[in-house]
């Protein structure tokens, strides 16, 4: 009997490890998130279940209809919201020095720096997007060395393609200076993008758009952000002609029915882009949408564990020529 209740306690043990929201703090390996929002909390979010968009209602017209009636939270463990700024900075530099993570962020500089104050030098990498910046003023911001990526960049919900002209003088500024841009591909993530982005176009987001933008700067590096999700046979044809082309996984990682997000990564892989696709959240108020994400590739079967580490830190690293060995840090905590 003795045996039997420590057999059970160590398959409950396993549970935990696997499926609870603690799983990936059992490691010290180091885990690069390419792909994360920053700012101040969003009044009114909810609770939210992982995979929301596996069962999208139809909707009319002529009825109303809202994020509330895609975004559920009817689910056995929805992730809660943070429910202010100081909760959602230190939830968010917890996970960083704790599971030995370090984040590309983008968004609100001020809320950045104050996250920056939290964790040790090098955690937290700035990105910085054009927006309504000119082109002398990108260019000072990134020369400033403060900025280490241009993201996120999504043209695609103005209405245009990434490869247009008016766009092109900023990716040139990139290029000249070893910045690496990262452009929003795919789709739009949430089963109604029409009514909140009416400039939208879902034929913009298709991976062979960004070909002229390529071809005018070969020096270019390129994160496919969202891995043009659902556009594999496009996105895997771009790849293969684009030695710097890479992907990462952010958004649809937790956001698409969970049988089609590991199908789409294990068509990358067998494609031969194993070693070009990296990890990321596409993070935005859930503080647990990072365990999630993460536990899709660290339970994946498909995936070997070189593969895994290859999708959580390894590309990245490369990517942005990082120095792996700076990432040895429990003495640093």
């Amino acid at each position: 009997m003795k045996n039997l209740f420590l057999l059970i306690a160590t398959m409950l043990g396993s549970c935990v490890i696997a499926f609870g929201q603690s799983a990936e703090k059992v490691t010290r390996q180091p885990v690069i998130d390419m792909h994360v929002h920053v700012s101040k909390v969003r009044p009114g979010s909810g609770p939210l279940c992982p995979w929301f968009l596996s069962d999208m209602p139809g909707a009319d017209p002529h009825e109303e209809f809202g994020m509330g009636d895609v975004i559920n939270s009817d689910c056995l463990d929805p992730l809660p919201a943070a429910a202010s700024d100081e909760e959602l900075k230190m939830e968010i530099t917890g996970r960083i020095k704790d599971m030995n993570m370090t984040m590309v962020c983008f968004g609100d500089p001020g809320v950045i720096r104050s996250w920056m104050a939290e964790v040790p030098e090098g955690r937290i990498i700035p990105g910085i997007s054009p927006g309504q910046l000119t082109v002398e003023q990108f260019r000072d911001s990134l020369e400033s060395g403060f900025y280490k990526y241009m993201s996120e960049v999504a043209p695609q919900y103005q209405g245009m393609s990434p490869s247009d002209m008016s766009l092109d003088p900023y990716f040139a500024v990139a290029e000249e200076l070893g910045i690496p841009a990262g452009i929003h591909m795919g789709t739009g993530g949430n089963g109604m993008t029409n009514i909140n982005n009416p400039r939208y176009r879902a034929s913009l987001g298709d991976p062979f758009l960004l070909e002229d933008l390529l071809a005018r700067h070969p020096k270019l590096k390129v994160c496919v952000q969202h891995a043009g999700y659902p556009m594999i046979d496009h996105m895997l044809a771009l790849m293969g002609a684009n030695a710097y082309v890479y992907v990462d996984i952010s958004g649809m990682i937790w956001s698409y029915p969970l049988d089609d997000v590991h199908e789409y990564i294990k068509r990358l892989v067998r494609g031969g882009f194993g070693k070009r696709i990296m990890y990321g959240t596409d993070f935005m108020t859930w503080p647990r949408m990072i365990e999630t994400s993460m536990g899709v590739i660290e339970h994946a079967q498909y995936l070997s564990e070189d593969q895994k580490r290859d999708i959580l830190f390894n590309n990245a690293a490369r990517f942005l020529r990082m120095d792996k060995t700076d990432f040895d840090w429990p003495e640093k905590l």
